[in-house]
């Protein structure tokens, strides 16, 4: 078992309470994995008011000077891929594959954001008189928190902090509870890489208070969320009051529509994997597979042969292609959507069961489901899951799967698998979704493009990733100078 520490100002510092908390590997429950402490308020605001010391030295440097810092990060990172992809596998419960591709996506994050540092800057504005110039210069908006979730635990917090700190920003995060060593590693390599003291700071603790603090002190001038809708509503209100800036980034219920022109291989494939794959905790994973009656009775086989043909294991072990969900409790949430499922008029198909024969008897996994014969009134194709569970709804044709699609509040990824160019191209353009993908996994994001929901999926204010990620942790100041005289 490791130990960890919040780190405030440069140093790896205990709650001022004393109080600690464990977390246990999900795919064996004995294996204490880490003990970390139980920050507070007090150790909330400490880090804030850190930052706030930290924050005119940072901003005075030049981007480049502070890119060289993701830079040296990136490679840290990258040498220590094999170590920090275990730890992750240990704490969260993916497969070794899929920690490792996770790492690598941060240490490319702070690759891409350390070369852009090139970049930033404001521009030249042609003057409408002679001997005036017009130019505007981009600035570091101030002190930036961030409240980051469980399910990518070096990912996301990799793609906020990148971008808030080339911009010159100071930062105080809190990862989900559930999953925070991997944010540790992320301070611990920008330390190492050059960081001065205080400019990035790491506290754990629980939401309702440490969240609230970051939420409501008059110190913090922009907050980027990833998570719940309950929660981010809250914080959004919260930061409201004060007309501080906002970025809530909330999850889906992600459709992938199967056209009957479609190569069924190809789409029980993407869906398969968009679907079980991260055992279904990821926000732009499909969880509703709409498919045009002509063809759903193939592809349904099809899904079905492959839900039940995928390995479910421990995801240290070799060949294993579905780890355990993180938690007792976010498995009984998943387990609860599948008997509510059925109890409404759903079919299960295949899976809806905890595991618990063997090596499967400690933690908490459960089978790859399918569910059919739901209906978008369900509650199970409208709210999101986060767990293993596709539901397949018929549609009519082509018109009438875009109808269920835009159906719903949320508007994060979603997919279509179809040979007729032309219906492509009528989805891209009608789909309510802030990323849409053509014979594609709805999961799996570019990092140099920008990323995002609509609806309540997000405030669809800023984009996360890529270049324009900048543009929520900066503000722009407009300069009129007259040389005439």
């Amino acid at each position: 078992m490791r130990t960890h520490l919040n780190f405030i100002g440069g140093r790896w510092t205990a709650a001022k309470s004393g109080r600690t908390f464990q977390n246990f590997n999900p795919a064996d429950n004995r294996e204490v994995v880490a003990e970390y402490p139980l920050g507070g308020s007090e150790d909330a605001t400490e880090a804030i008011e850190t930052a706030r010391a930290a924050l005119p030295a940072w901003a005075a440097m030049t981007p480049v000077a502070r890119g060289r810092v993701l830079s040296k990060a990136s490679q840290l990172l990258e040498a220590r891929k094999a170590e920090l992809s275990e730890s992750l596998t240990r704490e969260e419960g993916k497969t070794l594959v899929e920690s490792g591709g996770e790492v690598q996506r941060a240490s490319d994050i702070f690759r891409f954001f350390g070369g852009l540092s090139y970049t930033l800057g404001g521009q030249t504005i042609p003057h409408d008189l002679p001997n005036n110039l017009l130019y505007t210069v981009r600035q570091p908006i101030g002190v930036v928190a961030l409240i980051t979730p469980w399910n990518f635990p070096i990912a996301i917090p990799a793609w906020k902090l990148a971008p808030a700190l080339v911009s010159g920003n100071s930062v105080v995060i809190k990862p989900a509870s559930q999953a925070p060593g991997m944010t540790l590693e992320l301070a611990r390599a920008l330390h190492e890489a050059g960081l001065p003291p205080g400019v990035l700071n790491v506290v754990m603790g629980e939401g309702r208070t440490v969240g609230s603090v970051l939420a409501t002190h008059p110190a913090i001038a922009a907050l980027s969320f990833t998570g719940s809708h309950t929660v981010g509503h809250q914080i959004y209100q919260q930061l409201a009051g004060r007309m501080a800036r906002a970025q809530m980034e909330m999850g889906g219920k992600n459709p992938t529509l199967v056209l009957a022109d479609a190569d069924l291989d190809l789409a029980a494939t993407l869906v398969a994997k968009a679907g079980f794959g991260l055992t279904g905790q990821a926000c732009t994973a499909t969880s509703r597979a709409i498919v045009e009656e002509a063809v759903l009775e193939p592809f349904t086989e099809k899904l079905v042969a492959k839900a039940r043909a995928l390995k479910v294991g421990n995801g240290l072990a070799a060949g294993v292609e579905m780890g355990p969900v993180v938690s007792k409790q976010q498995l009984a949430g998943n387990l609860e959507y599948i008997d509510g499922a059925v109890a409404e008029g759903a079919k299960l198909l295949c899976g809806g069961q905890r595991l618990t024969e063997g090596d499967f008897a400690r933690g908490y996994f459960m089978q790859p489901t399918v569910l059919s014969q739901v209906t978008p009134q369900m509650r199970i194709a409208c709210e999101e899951v986060f767990g293993p569970v596709v539901a397949i709804l018929a549609a009519e044709n082509f018109d009438g799967a875009l109808s269920i699609a835009n159906g719903l509040e949320m508007g994060l990824s979603a997919s279509v698998v179809t040979r007729d160019f032309k219906k492509a191209m009528l989805y891209a353009e009608r789909i309510e979704a802030g990323v849409v993908k053509v014979n594609q996994i709805s999961t799996g994001l570019a990092l140099q493009a920008p990323f995002g929901g609509v609806k309540r999926s997000s405030t669809d204010s800023f984009k996360e990733q890529g270049a324009g990620a900048i543009d929520f942790y900066t503000k722009i100041k407009t300069v009129y100078l007259d040389y005439s005289a």
